[in-house]
């Protein structure tokens, strides 16, 4: 079970330096203390694990140090800051500080902290310490409020990941499907681009909302039909990084899901591109019988999974192709 307290400030506000608030969360574990820090250590994997976030992208990276930009939602919103990590394997420990703080944030850092206790057991913390912008009561309370909500879901998430052990590396896996367009990027990159356009360029695409009030951070609703007639609702948030990537995140996952991260990417190769569909997907195991059938097992549900996102993956690179080639030819 995750704890969360708030200790007392330790600076009395001035017009220069506002109120400093600190606050720890907590969940006992049971896996050992070195596997739960290799979880903490490895942030490119985050999003896959933990629902809060949304893309860790490495800036960069050294010897016990590196810098990453996070997009993680809070309260409902998306936001994105750029941290530095300082990783200590030997004391257990990671501490973070960000470098430019996102409104109603001033200033936020903290520190991940493993302590075994025995019997393969251990105890995971997580510290925070912030600022908020003006001093604004408000603001604090909405801190609080975000960092109570991510900071559970990232305590559990790590929890019941570590206590899967193996079982994990059977849950989780990743694809790819990469079709070739004698076009240019730019075009290609603009049909993935415009997903408001989807329901009337991709036969199974039956509806699909998009907001963008950020440019490049787009938040999507989706209802896909799948090859036996169904419709799936997802809900996503996805990154336009540059003219040749967009990253995203299901936030709203079929039932035999429980996380589908993704990418397209757009290579150069030959007279054009090479377009790249990446999925990672971490299979629901409560959910594989109630889904496919009684007896049905895990790799019975990575094999259906694959298959429908693969479909749905084939058809839009295709239609993608055909759209740059057209605008070429």
């Amino acid at each position: 079970m995750s704890t969360s307290t708030s200790a007392p400030t330790e600076q009395a506000p001035t017009e220069s330096a506002p109120t400093e608030h600190r606050t720890v969360h907590s969940t006992a574990v049971a896996a050992p203390a070195e596997a739960v820090y290799a979880i903490v250590a490895d942030a490119a994997r985050w999003p896959q694990y933990f629902s809060p976030n949304i893309h860790v992208e490495h800036l960069e990276q050294g010897p016990g140090s590196e810098r990453i930009r996070i997009w993680a939602t809070a309260n409902g919103e998306v936001q994105s800051w750029v941290s530095r990590r300082e990783l200590d394997p030997g004391a257990l420990r990671v501490t973070f500080r960000q470098e430019v703080s996102q409104p109603p944030v001033a200033a936020m850092g903290g520190e991940w902290t493993v302590r075994p206790t025995g019997d393969g057991h251990c105890l995971l913390e997580l510290h925070h310490d912030f600022r908020a912008v003006d001093d604004d009561p408000a603001a604090v309370e909405w801190i609080n409020a975000a960092l109570d909500r991510n900071s559970a879901a990232e305590l559990a998430g790590i929890r019941e990941l570590a206590e899967l052990g193996d079982r994990l590396d059977e849950l989780v896996f990743s694809f790819e499907d990469t079709v070739h367009v004698a076009g240019s990027g730019a075009d290609v990159l603009a049909f993935l681009d415009r997903a408001d356009l989807w329901p009337e360029r991709l036969p199974h695409v039956a509806r699909l909302d998009l907001r963008e009030e950020v440019p490049g951070l787009q938040l999507m609703s989706m209802d896909t039909r799948a090859a036996d007639g169904s419709v799936h609702t997802t809900e996503s948030v996805r990154v336009v990084l540059g003219p040749d990537r967009i990253v995203y995140k299901q936030t709203v996952v079929p039932a035999l899901m429980s996380a589908h991260t993704g990418s397209w990417t757009v290579t150069p190769a030959g007279d054009g591109v090479d377009v790249t569909s990446r999925h990672t997907v971490t299979v629901r195991p409560e959910a594989v019988e109630r889904v496919l059938g009684e007896g049905r097992t895990v790799a019975d549900a990575r094999a259906y999974i694959h298959r429908a996102l693969s479909t749905n993956s084939g058809t839009t690179l295709r239609h993608a192709r055909n759209f740059a080639e057209a605008l070429r030819g």
